[in-house]
């Protein structure tokens, strides 16, 4: 098989999480994955398997880093701070739920957090790693988290961060972003 005419981006969110499970929003707290989320990213190994990746980058909480060495890449991965979840600072381990009773129709996405990152600065950061990846000779690989990784896809095909909203992403799913000649699309998503 021939390498792609331009490197694709794979996105690998890490595995379930209690907070997950609870719907907490679970920023840049630590949180571990469950045995359940464990045997999810199992799943991932085979899925990655045969493909030459330039680089493999992964946030440095335990989640994302634990689901990089589950998935067999522990040696390859370099720990990267910007992949890092969404700073939801007062609501981090706050549900929705529990925000909308002081807070009618909140969103993260429109309202963003008190003491936490904006959408933009969130959108800054994604930024910042596709300037990194895009100039790789070969496809990159990424362990990162939910909300982080639907807003770095939006900044991939040209939206605003705040699209990322529209972007779904289950937790231990392997997504790709490519090309479509010149043009940068969404090859697969939330597989």
């Amino acid at each position: 098989m021939s390498p792609p005419e331009r490197p694709e981006l794979v996105l690998v969110r890490h595995g379930e999480t209690e907070w997950t499970l609870s719907g907490q929003h679970s920023g840049r707290t630590d949180v571990s994955l469950t045995e359940a989320g464990r045997r999810q990213v199992s799943d991932v190994a085979p899925r990655l398997s045969g493909r030459d990746f330039a680089r493999v980058l992964a946030s440095p909480l335990s989640r994302a880093w634990d689901t990089a060495a589950l998935a067999g890449f522990a040696e390859r991965a370099e720990r990267c701070d910007d992949l890092v979840e969404w700073d939801y600072g007062a609501y981090d381990g706050v549900t929705t739920a529990e925000i909308r009773k002081d807070r009618p129709g909140w969103t993260v996405w429109a309202d963003g957090a008190p003491d936490g990152e904006t959408v933009a600065e969130v959108g800054g950061r994604a930024d910042k790693v596709l300037a990194q990846v895009r100039e790789a000779s070969a496809d990159v690989l990424l362990f990162s988290h939910g909300h982080f990784l639907r807003v770095l896809a939006a900044r991939w095909v040209g939206l605003a961060p705040a699209d990322g909203r529209l972007l779904a992403l289950g937790p231990g799913s392997v997504s790709v972003l490519g090309w479509e000649r010149e043009n940068p699309v969404i090859v697969t998503w939330n597989g």
